[in-house]
């Protein structure tokens, strides 16, 4: 379970729902980010990481990330390629955060979605 008062939530809440159409919507009692009807985020934690943001990267950078120890295989999404970020392992680099959504958006979102992102250069 999740509180709207989780740190981080609020931040990342601003990056998510910037991108078009984007929506929160609750599932599995934790926050999701959609592009439609296309989850691309989803605010987590566990034991190990009580904060984290589970997301589908670029496969190309994929094996990059797994390289820095912020990121972890999440259960039941890792299979499908998904990573999450352990926002609590260090000062959180809000930046780094959004082009990381961008990413994972991108990979879900129809074409209209895609121009209109695009297109706000």
């Amino acid at each position: 379970m999740y509180r709207d008062d989780d740190p981080y939530l609020p931040e990342l809440r601003e990056v998510c729902l910037t991108l078009p159409e984007s929506a929160e919507v609750e599932a599995w009692g934790r926050p999701t980010f959609r592009a439609g009807k296309k989850m691309f985020a989803v605010f987590e934690g566990n034991d190990d990481h009580p904060y984290g943001v589970v997301f589908k990267p670029d496969p190309a950078e994929r094996a990059a990330l797994l390289e820095d120890p912020r990121f972890w295989v999440p259960a039941y999404f890792g299979p499908g390629g998904w990573l999450a970020l352990d926002l609590t392992a260090a000062a959180v680099d809000w930046s780094e955060v959004a082009e990381l959504m961008d990413a994972s958006y991108r990979q879900v979102a129809i074409k209209r979605m895609l121009t209109a992102l695009d297109e706000r250069g």
